[in-house]
């Protein structure tokens, strides 16, 4: 025989499992595009022509959506939430568990056990004394106060991730960059955070969808207008324009694409960075 029972049972094993995830990968990408596909149609035909591509294109519902819905403040402000908090929990987590890792100070596995048991609390468990503090310090309604607010949203994971990597940092790094005269912040900078990449890419992803999707939070601690993320001023926005379809799918389209484009980019690490870094980590600690 060519082919022996072992190999056909392999082999057919190996197609169920590639249909299997062909089809699991074809129901996640079809909302995407009949969303995309809808944002060029008109409400005379979205609902009537069933082909995946329309037979005629209107491009005009982004302009719509962007000018006439204010899309485009509220794309600023998601920009500028997003690249302020992913920023400060790189910066506060990375500096937080290389203190966990490599220094020795009373209390230290106490408060890094606090930081890992907060994983655990979820986030409407903390809106009241979130909105009663921010009250307190005059931050409701103010830009300052969201992103303070989602930047402690991110910081129990991000530091629970990049302390293992610093926790398999030989110590022969660290003894080098002393002899060469690197204080610890220089340690830090030069040493510790290039080696934990994987985890930083993991963190930066991670946020970054957590910060651009964010709503509740946001409706709870602004009530402006002009401050409102995307993802609050696209729930007004689908109030105002909740018949025209084909506009409010074009918005849709706009508020997916960026993080699309940052998670493509950056997919590679996502894996590397969580099997190396946290599974490795717990490994390590056990």
């Amino acid at each position: 025989m060519l082919f022996d029972k072992y190999t056909i049972n392999r082999v057919l094993k190996n197609v169920l499992v590639q249909v299997f995830l062909m089809a699991v990968a074809a129901a996640c990408l079809f909302p995407v595009l009949w969303m995309v596909r809808s944002s060029f149609m008109t409400n005379a035909t979205i609902f009537v022509d069933p082909s995946l591509i329309p037979r005629e294109l209107h491009p005009g519902n982004y302009a719509v959506a962007w000018t006439r819905g204010n899309f485009g403040m509220y794309f600023l402000n998601s920009i500028l939430y997003t690249a302020s908090v992913v920023m400060g929990i790189v910066l506060v987590s990375s500096l937080a568990a290389f203190a966990f890792s490599r220094l020795r100070f009373p209390g230290r596995d106490f408060l890094f056990y606090m930081f890992v048991a907060a994983m655990m609390i979820p986030l409407p468990g903390s809106f009241v004394p979130t909105f009663v503090l921010m009250n307190k310090l005059h931050l409701v309604n103010t830009r300052l106060g969201y992103i303070l607010c989602m930047i402690s949203v991110g910081l129990s994971l991000s530091i629970f991730l990049l302390k293992t990597f610093f926790d398999k940092m030989p110590a022969d790094l660290e003894d080098a960059a002393r002899i060469d005269g690197c204080n610890r912040l220089q340690i830090w900078w030069h040493v510790a955070l290039p080696l934990a990449a994987p985890a930083l890419a993991v963190i930066v992803i991670y946020n970054s969808l957590n910060v651009w999707n964010e709503y509740i939070l946001a409706t709870l601690l602004l009530s402006d207008n002009a401050l409102m993320p995307l993802q609050r001023g696209l729930m007004v926005f689908n109030g105002a324009y909740q018949v025209d379809y084909p506009v409010l799918m074009a918005g849709l389209t706009m508020t997916a694409v960026p993080i699309i484009i940052v998670y493509i980019i950056m997919q590679k690490h996502i894996v590397k960075g969580l099997s190396s870094g946290a599974v490795g980590g717990l490994y390590d600690s056990a």
